[in-house]
């Protein structure tokens, strides 16, 4: 994808041989420019381009975070590229699910035979995952082919790191504990041309008693205002027609701030921005969703018609040992002010099944709040025992077969749910973002309604980009086949 032209031109007028900038992003850029001129040499010694492949695991804010080291690779010099046998590899690890972590491990040991026969190869690890100390003991130790280790809090670093290493030819392990250092204008290669996503805040104060990610990620810190309008004005220019806000916790935004401002204010500000057709945004939580962020979302034309509330649990006394901070009662308030102001939107969820100590009364309250609510899908999910949580080390873990009953319970009443929510717009003429070509026939396009459902219909690759008016024909359950009108 072709780069800010701005800033490339502030790369190619920094002086190599002066002092290192002390201030970012301009430290970042120097040390862009030195690792282009080491790139350079490695690419005239070996007669050919050097590639560099970013494998991202775990959420959307991940996925934003490998844009940036796309972004930062693609100046240095290297050709991004999906294939794991490149030049250099880095993966940006999650660690919400213990069996994520396994994963890597495995990658890792494959990485390490084709290593053995490519000297120049170099691998990285960052994100989640290399926020546990343990984690990077281990990788320290076993695995000491890995040339560079950074975590989530100085991902911006990541020129400077990689220097570094070509410098030192040891293993560089660099991992902040936390920070509320947010460093702006760094390159970014976004997947698409017209919508992207854009960090609004970052880390997690909520503690919930499962998560690793407030240990992971930090304390909550906010961008500010004028900065997060700023980016989003600046990709619009460039073709952006919609964008995706990403938070931990996008609710309790800009609390943190010198001059403190309501996520509901900033999206009003956003609204106002010319050319932008839509926003989303995630993740909400219950206890800090607004009034105000309601009424906001009522009278927006340009918030999408879904809102992503995850729930967890049905039973006030679980979402209590969960540390949720809301009851049963207060989420079935919260659903109906919103189904209320908004009668249109799509509420999507998270459930957990079989937290210690759920009880089968524990269970039917949850199944109760899903037939309450009914959700247009829900992402259902198996306690996963995290090391270093509050759950972790409860009593009363519940045994497996009981979960996977339940589990499948669960799922069996959420499909069916769906079913019959997403089919109530059957027919009708709705307003489609064109994403891509259909995987699976060329002649039909894929887009998505901005209730986030998919949709399917006939149209060429130059719709791409675009906002249609596509008749809903037939709804197949989780997607739409349409026309465009």
């Amino acid at each position: 994808m072709a780069h800010d032209k701005t800033l490339e031109a502030v790369i190619d007028a920094i002086d190599v041989n002066a002092a290192v900038p002390v201030e970012e992003p301009m430290r970042q850029y120097y040390y862009i420019k030195k690792c282009r001129q080491i790139v350079e040499e490695k690419k005239a010694s070996l007669g050919r381009k050097l590639t560099a492949a970013v494998i991202t695991f775990g959420c959307q804010m991940n996925a934003r975070d490998s844009e940036k080291l796309t972004g930062i690779l693609e100046l240095i010099g290297y050709e991004v590229t999906g294939n794991e046998n490149a030049d250099f590899v880095i993966y940006n690890t999650c660690t919400v699910r213990e069996n994520a972590n396994t994963r890597v491990y495995g990658r890792l040991g494959q990485l390490k035979k084709i290593k053995s026969t490519r000297r120049e190869m170099m691998i990285a690890m960052c994100g989640c995952m290399m926020q546990e100390p343990e984690v990077v003991e281990k990788i320290r130790t076993s695995y000491r082919h890995v040339d560079l280790i950074f975590g989530t809090h100085n991902i911006f670093k990541f020129a400077e790191l990689l220097y570094s290493r070509f410098k030192s030819r040891s293993m560089i392990i660099d991992i902040w504990k936390d920070t509320n250092q947010i460093v702006e204008d760094l390159p970014v290669d976004r997947k698409y041309s017209f919508k992207t996503g854009i960090n609004i805040m970052f880390g997690c104060n909520n503690f919930c008693s499962y998560c690793i990610v407030p240990y992971v990620r930090g304390r909550e810190r906010s961008r500010a205002p004028e900065d997060i309008v700023r980016e989003i004005k600046k990709v619009v220019s460039e073709g952006v027609v919609e964008v995706m806000l990403l938070g931990q916790n996008v609710n309790s935004y800009g609390k943190n701030l010198e001059n403190p401002i309501t996520f509901a204010a900033l999206l009003k500000e956003i609204e106002k921005i010319e050319g932008l057709r839509r926003i989303r945004f995630m993740t909400s939580h219950p206890k800090d969703l607004s009034d105000e962020l309601i009424e906001v979302m009522r009278t927006s034309k340009k918030i999408c018609r879904h809102l992503h509330l995850p729930l967890q649990s049905g039973s006030t006394r679980i979402l209590n040992e969960m540390n949720r901070h809301y009851t049963k009662e207060d989420y079935l308030e919260l659903v109906r002010k919103i189904k209320t102001a908004c009668p249109d939107i799509s509420l999507t969820t998270d459930i957990i099944v079989g937290f210690p100590g759920e009880t089968e009364e524990d269970f039917l309250e949850t199944l109760d709040v899903v037939e309450k609510v009914r959700f247009d899908s829900a992402y259902t999910f198996i306690y996963s025992k995290r090391t270093g949580t509050k759950a972790a080390a409860m009593e009363n873990q519940v045994p497996e077969a009981v979960v996977k009953e339940r589990f499948d319970r669960l799922l069996n009443l959420v499909q069916t749910i769906s079913a019959e929510v997403t089919m109530r717009d059957t027919g009708k003429v709705m307003e489609v973002l064109v994403e891509e070509q259909n995987d699976h026939d060329a002649s039909l396009v894929s887009g998505r309604l901005s209730n986030n459902l998919i949709v399917h219909f006939p149209g060429s690759t130059d719709l791409i980009g675009k906002i249609v008016s596509v008749s809903l024909d037939e709804c197949k359950g989780f997607y739409y086949m349409g026309h465009m009108v």
